[in-house]
C-alpha cells in the first residue's frame, strides 16, 4: 500500500524541519509526502524547495491558498496513495514506526478508514503532554453525544474521497467536523481504531488560538450538525465541547 501523507503548511519555519523528519524517519517506506505550502515568507520556502528536489517520493507546491481546507484539497488531488493522511506543518508522527502500523491495521481489518489517538504537547518541549485525546472503537451512536476522532490521525482510502467528495471549503474552521458526519454516517463505511498515539500536535492550533477562533468554530459545528440531521444539535455541541475538559485531566481518558 502506497501511503500519501499531505502537510499543509504557511510560514511554519521553526517547526517544519521537525515535521519534515518524522516522515522521512518512519520504517515504512511506500509514502509520498506532499507539501502544499501557502506561499511563505519566513524561508520555510527555500528549505521545502531543497528537500523536494533531494528527495523523489516529495511533492511541493507553493502558492496563495484560500486557507487551510483549500490547500488539503489541492493536496488530496495531487495524491497518488492508496491511503490518504495529513499531518501539518507544527505536528510530527508519534514514532518511526507508527505508518508501519497504520498500514497493518489496514491490512488486517479491511477497514475504510483507521485513525488512532493524539497528544497535544508543549511548542517547545514535544516530550511534555498537555492534553492526551483518546479515541474508541466507532459506533453510530457515538455522533449523537459530539464524539469525533481526532482528525489529524485519520487515515482514508483514496475511493473514499472520490465518492464522498473532499473538504467543503465554506466551513473555514470546522470542515474536519463537517467531513467527519459525512463520512461517519455512512452506514457502508467501515473505521478501526488503532488505540497508539499517531500524532503529537503542538499547542495553538487555528481552532482554539483564541475566544474569535473557538466561538467560530462551535457556531461551524452547530452548522454541521444541522446539515447532517443531528438531533437535539444544542445538546451535542455541549457535549462535543465539555469531553474536551477530561482530555486535560487524566491521561488516556476516552474521549
Amino acid at each position: 500500500m502506497k501511503i500519501s501523507i499531505i502537510t499543509a503548511t504557511y510560514n511554519n519555519i521553526d517547526t517544519i524541519d521537525t515535521c519534515v523528519m518524522s516522515i522521512v524517519n518512519q520504517t515504512y517506506t511506500d509514502i509520498e509526502h506532499i507539501v502544499i505550502d501557502g506561499g511563505s515568507s519566513d524561508g520555510s520556502q527555500a528549505y521545502l524547495e531543497k528537500h523536494a528536489k533531494t528527495n523523489s517520493n516529495v511533492q511541493y507546491s507553493s502558492a496563495p491558498d484560500d486557507g487551510i481546507y483549500h490547500a488539503l484539497n489541492k493536496g488530496v488531488e495531487m495524491a497518488t496513495g492508496d491511503i490518504i493522511g495529513f499531518l501539518h506543518g507544527d505536528d510530527i508522527l508519534s514514532s518511526n514506526h507508527i505508518i508501519e502500523l497504520v498500514v497493518s491495521q489496514f491490512k488486517g481489518t479491511n477497514a475504510c478508514g483507521v485513525y488512532g489517538d493524539l497528544e497535544y504537547v508543549s511548542k517547545k518541549d514535544l516530550s511534555k503532554v498537555v492534553r492526551y485525546w483518546k479515541s474508541r472503537p466507532f459506533q453510530k451512536g457515538l455522533l449523537k453525544k459530539g464524539w469525533m476522532p481526532a482528525h489529524p490521525t485519520l487515515y482514508l482510502k483514496k475511493g473514499v474521497y472520490s465518492r464522498f467528495g473532499n473538504f467543503n471549503v465554506t466551513y473555514r474552521i470546522a470542515a474536519d467536523y463537517e467531513f467527519i458526519l459525512r463520512l461517519f454516517k455512512q452506514r457502508e463505511l467501515t473505521f478501526s481504531y488503532l488505540p497508539k498515539t499517531i500524532v503529537k500536535m503542538r499547542l495553538g492550533g487555528a481552532s482554539n488560538k483564541n475566544i474569535r477562533n473557538i466561538l467560530l468554530k462551535m457556531k461551524e459545528d452547530y452548522k454541521a450538525m444541522k446539515q447532517h440531521s443531528l438531533s437535539n444539535c444544542f445538546w451535542v455541541l455541549v457535549l462535543k465541547n465539555t469531553s474536551k475538559i477530561k482530555q486535560f485531566n487524566n491521561k488516556g481518558t476516552v474521549g
